[in-house]
């Protein structure tokens, strides 16, 4: 079932704890499930004094470690993003339940019934850096879809992680589950994260939020199924048809609001024939972004810095920008296409073919129209919340909600029918 050695005997314990768990909670009515979600966002709540003094030691000891400020950023709770938490969790709650929708039913000449309905995955992993508001958004969604969220958070989180995940916990034995249906590996080391992903048999699906360094960690270890949920390096194209105004809005929103995300712009693209006036703007517009461009915007803006190659393909999660003057639509997609991830990419633009050109030609999980790459997000878009944003193609594409966390079975009624 898994190569782990006696030395993980603890994780295996844990896992096979989780997993009995996933039995009971795929069986759990929509009402039984919305009373422990209902439990979970009143005891965030009550429970956030608690949650912010283990977050405060968390911070401190980032803060010790040198950790760069935007990633302390999506470290830190605060009173309000407990508030954020809680509210996504009710959010989860109101949503739809998936399991046993009937995606499509038929009957056939035969007399046999025929209907494809939705299923809980099982054991969801989540392995995840920095963000202990991933520990309710992951919990409420796997629970509300029917599975069992098995978390591993990351050293720097962990008594964040740990202080929240135990509300959690006791809110579900509240409304009559499984306290295992949601749990937290107690240890933090790299030896864990490595077997985490090789809990072949115990994990059904496996979802990383994380940086570069994770990514690759699973790409390298992982034994078990998963999603990537990859890097944002997200690109805003400026046409020459753009509405200069709201451009600068956007850009800024997409940079500043909160530059640690993976939604965040990294790229700005501008057709030479409105960079002039625009790279002006930008200029003006963003003093506190550090400015990395091409020979025209160096020129243009005189505090940018050469643009190495390593910039193009850089999710710099800071506050810095790169910037490149081009000369179309089409030129912007060839850079999308060198560069991208294939995350979330954006055109500003007044023209309804240059609109409809980009959105056909670029390959990425979301693509905007006049609009921030900032509401690439799960809540955003009407999910409730989100597990991840997913960069592949198979089974899930970006912001994952509940129906990513489930999979489809058919269901086959006769009466008595054989096969010739």
């Amino acid at each position: 079932m898994n190569d782990l050695t006696s030395a993980n005997s603890e994780l295996l314990a844990l896992a096979g704890r989780v997993k009995e768990a996933s039995r009971l909670v795929r069986l759990a009515s929509a009402q039984q499930k919305n009373d422990a979600l209902g439990y979970m966002a009143e005891g965030l709540e009550h429970a956030g004094e608690e949650i912010l003094a283990a977050n405060a030691d968390d911070v401190d000891r980032a803060g010790r470690d040198g950790m760069p400020s935007t990633q302390v950023d999506r470290l830190r709770l605060t009173k309000a993003r407990i508030s954020d938490m809680a509210a996504q969790v009710l959010e989860v709650a109101a949503l739809a339940d998936p399991v046993g929708q009937v995606t499509r039913g038929y009957r056939l000449a035969n007399g046999l019934a025929v209907s494809r309905e939705r299923v809980p995955l099982g054991v969801v992993g989540i392995i995840y850096e920095n963000r202990p508001n991933v520990t309710s958004d992951a919990a409420a969604l796997c629970l509300k879809s029917g599975n069992a969220a098995f978390l591993r958070g990351s050293s720097a989180a962990f008594a964040s992680n740990r202080a929240i995940a135990s509300v959690l916990s006791e809110a579900l034995a509240k409304a009559g589950l499984p306290r295992e249906a949601v749990a937290l590996v107690p240890d933090a080391s790299r030896e864990s994260a490595v077997a985490f992903m090789r809990l072949r048999g115990y994990i059904d699906c496996l979802i990383p939020r994380g940086g570069r360094s994770l990514i690759a960690a699973i790409e390298e270890h992982a034994t078990v199924p998963y999603i990537i949920d990859g890097e944002g390096n997200c690109h805003i194209f400026v046409d020459a048809s753009a509405d200069l105004d709201a451009a600068e809005n956007i850009v800024r929103n997409a940079k500043v609001q909160r530059p640690s995300v993976c939604n965040a712009v990294e790229t700005v693209l501008v057709h030479r024939a409105v960079a002039p006036e625009f790279l002006s703007r930008i200029d003006r517009l963003l003093p506190e972004v550090e400015i990395h461009g091409d020979g025209e915007t160096c020129t243009a803006i005189s505090r940018a810095v050469p643009a190495t190659e390593e910039d193009w393909a850089t999710e710099y999660l800071d506050l810095k920008l790169a910037i490149r003057v081009v000369d179309g639509v089409e030129a912007a997609v060839d850079h999308i296409s060198r560069y991208g991830t294939g995350h979330s990419e954006a055109i500003l633009t007044n023209d309804y073919a240059n609109a409809n050109l980009f959105v056909r030609e670029v390959d990425a999980a979301a693509v905007l129209v006049n609009a921030s790459t900032r509401f690439v997000d799960g809540n955003q878009l009407g999910l409730g919340a989100e597990i991840g944003i997913s960069t592949q193609k198979l089974h899930a594409r970006g912001p994952m909600g509940l129906e990513a966390l489930t999979t489809e079975r058919y269901v086959i009624e006769g009466n008595g029918q054989v096969r010739g």
